[in-house]
């Protein structure tokens, strides 16, 4: 290893990515963490500013995810509920139906600050200069003892590298020498990226009307163009706002506008919705760091049991995306899980008094 260079390279500065960072430097570990973005974050996505938190990305935890809980405490992260009471509305293309007492929502919580408070924390724990970011990774070559890791400002080599990254991205936009073995890159390009194809909407109201008509907020919908729509108010109903799930409409369609999401929005809960203070619209697909190119027309498997739960390249190139997240693939809790796997086989497991989050 040349001076300079950490003993462990992470590729993405997501909550799995800064999470193994985490946990290896509180043993001693030298860390870089390279983030394509000028933000950290990934899939944790919070717009709105202080009081008026709405996340674009992951939203909530669920009860028995331990590691999330556990995380929030070791942050100071407040958190609240999220909003289930009220009934729920259910539409079809023949009409609208009421449904008493909100059968779709679950108990859940949501995050005060945002789910991206948890990466900025995260982040502001690491040894100053751990985490790089304008850093997008063009290149990881194997020679040996180490992994050399090519960015556009230079190379770092590293005894280990992480891969914190969807892996249907990481084998679309990082050339692997050598090639990676077959079950390997076929697993990573077909596993479906985590909120990869969807958009994300949330319109923010100066309060909530809906549940002056009794109304959770809760809708699902065979119309669209929002076809799941959940409760986004803050605590104490502040900020007030509805949020949704955009499917695509097929290949290539356009990012869907404001003004489908309103007339939606008033065909559901009446005029009161026709006036809204703003609306954020974030579509996954167009997020060149997050989905990989044709990711709409993924076949949809998911990765085999353990073609990415153990490394490769020499047992030197390890998958921590929430996507190998196991049974709790696709949320944050999966995303600690993996982190909490790849920190344990680089470095043994790592108390959770000397750093972090099992």
């Amino acid at each position: 290893m040349r001076d300079g260079d950490p003993d462990v390279t992470v590729v993405g500065a997501g909550i799995a990515g800064l999470a193994v960072a985490r946990r290896l430097t509180a043993v001693g570990v030298t860390v870089a963490v390279l983030e394509a973005r000028h933000r950290v974050g990934g899939r944790l996505l919070t717009a709105g500013g202080d009081g008026a938190a709405v996340d674009l990305g992951a939203t909530w935890f669920w009860p028995g995810e331990h590691r999330v809980t556990r995380l929030v405490t070791e942050l100071g992260i407040p958190v609240h509920p999220q909003h289930t009471a009220g009934d729920a509305l259910y539409e079809t293309p023949g009409g609208m139906m009421r449904l008493s007492g909100n059968p779709i929502d679950v108990p859940s919580w949501r995050f005060g600050p945002g789910a991206q408070a948890l990466a900025v924390r995260l982040a502001d724990r690491l040894p100053p200069g751990t985490v790089r970011l304008g850093e997008p990774v063009h290149a990881i070559t194997g020679a040996g003892s180490h992994l050399t890791v090519d960015t556009a400002s230079g190379a770092l080599r590293s005894r280990h590298v992480v891969a914190a990254v969807p892996p249907a991205l990481a084998v679309a936009s990082i050339r692997f020498t050598p090639a990676l073995p077959a079950p390997v890159a076929t697993a990573a390009r077909t596993t479906p990226v985590w909120m990869g194809t969807i958009t994300k909407a949330v319109v923010e109201y100066r309060r909530p009307f809906w549940r002056e008509q009794g109304l959770s907020g809760a809708v699902i919908s065979h119309t669209g163009p929002m076809r799941e729509i959940h409760d986004m108010c803050g605590p104490g109903a502040t900020p007030a706002a509805l949020f949704g799930f955009v499917p695509p409409a097929g290949p290539a369609a356009p990012t869907v506008r404001d003004d489908q999401l309103i007339a939606q929005l008033v065909w559901l809960f009446g005029t009161a919705a026709a006036d809204p203070v703003r609306c954020y619209v974030q579509d996954w697909r167009r997020e060149p760091f997050t989905a990989s190119p044709g990711v709409e027309q993924s076949p949809g498997r998911g990765a085999e049991p353990t073609a990415l739960s153990h490394p490769t390249m020499n047992g030197r190139l390890h998958w921590a995306a929430t996507e190998t997240g196991g049974a709790h693939a696709g949320h944050i809790e999966g995303a600690l899980a993996a982190a909490a796997r790849v920190a344990a086989t680089i470095a043994g497991p790592v108390p959770t008094t000397t750093g972090g989050t099992p």
